[in-house]
């Protein structure tokens, strides 16, 4: 009797897997829905320490949870052990203040233990940002249809559906190649993918230099950013006559380059108002990207 039981049991977990497959792999995946905001940033609703809720920016290019000074004025719930220097995009000369130990939640998923900085800036309509070091080993999908981020264990079967890429990972962060037409010619080029930069696409000096795009691309015009600290950095807007990612090509693409300060930018960017137009999947090993084209496809760039 006990025998024929223990078939049963055997019997109905080999039938579980197969017949309730669909709820297992449910399991081993989960979704955060996303804010595409004005800017192109991907804002993420997250609570700290079970009190205060924020609105974080999701940031491919960011390996800390931050937050602004600005947002720490209602954030109770911080206790600050010191501060530390930093790098940041606009130089290295800035002191940060952290908080050792919090716990994050974004979604169903909770993170224990959680350092958390503090910054000058982030994104607008956002008071921090979190990056991709908070799903190690797990595979990305970033919606732009459902806007929808969803964390999975494997890659999912829909993959087949997407254009696969190769990935550099170095130094946590995330880098696709590129060609930039400009004549008769495709420039090859390796771009950082910035989900915190709102623009299209941001060159580097010796990619700039080194092809006289100050000379080719029509400048129309000037604008300035800040990083995260506040460090100011002038920059020039063109347009380049076309982008190849993959097998897409996008046309009339706004690129900037910095005005000066030659040597400064040593990586190109592929920011928000590129990113926006693929669905993207990143596998766990952070080898390949997966692209497929998103309705956002083809919708104007942003004025900014």
């Amino acid at each position: 009797m006990r025998n024929y039981q223990l078939v049963l049991v055997l019997l109905f977990v080999s039938a579980s897997q197969t017949l309730f497959g669909q709820q297992i792999n449910t399991v081993n995946s989960y979704s955060i829905p996303f804010q595409l905001t004005n800017y192109n940033n991907l804002a993420v609703k997250a609570v700290l320490n079970r009190q205060d809720t924020v609105n974080l920016m999701f940031h491919t290019a960011a390996n800390a949870v931050t937050l602004t000074e600005e947002a720490l004025k209602t954030v109770k719930s911080l206790i600050f052990a010191g501060a530390d220097s930093v790098k940041s995009w606009g130089g290295s000369g800035n002191t940060s203040r952290f908080s050792k130990s919090n716990l994050l939640q974004i979604g169903e998923q909770t993170w224990p233990n959680t350092p958390i900085w503090e910054n000058l800036n982030s994104g607008p309509q956002t008071d921090g940002k979190f990056g991709i070091d908070l799903f190690e080993g797990k595979v990305l999908e970033l919606d732009f249809d459902a806007n929808r981020l969803t964390i999975h264990t494997n890659v999912p079967g829909k993959i087949s559906q997407y254009e696969k890429l190769k990935l550099v990972f170095d130094n946590d962060m995330l880098f696709l190649e590129a060609h930039c037409k400009v004549g008769d010619q495709a420039l090859k080029n390796r771009f950082l993918i910035h989900s915190g930069y709102s623009g299209a696409v941001l060159l580097d000096d010796q990619f700039v230099g080194e092809h006289k795009l100050v000379e080719t691309l029509k400048v129309i015009s000037e604008k300035e950013l800040k990083d995260s600290f506040g460090n100011v950095i002038k920059t020039q807007k063109a347009i380049l006559p076309a982008l190849t990612i993959g097998n897409q090509t996008l046309t009339g693409v706004p690129v900037g380059f910095f005005k000066g300060a030659l040597g400064r930018q040593k990586m190109s960017i592929l920011g928000g108002d590129v990113l926006k137009r693929f669905n993207i999947i990143i596998d766990a090993k952070r080898e390949y990207v997966y692209l497929k084209p998103s309705k956002q496809l083809k919708v104007p760039y942003s004025a900014s």
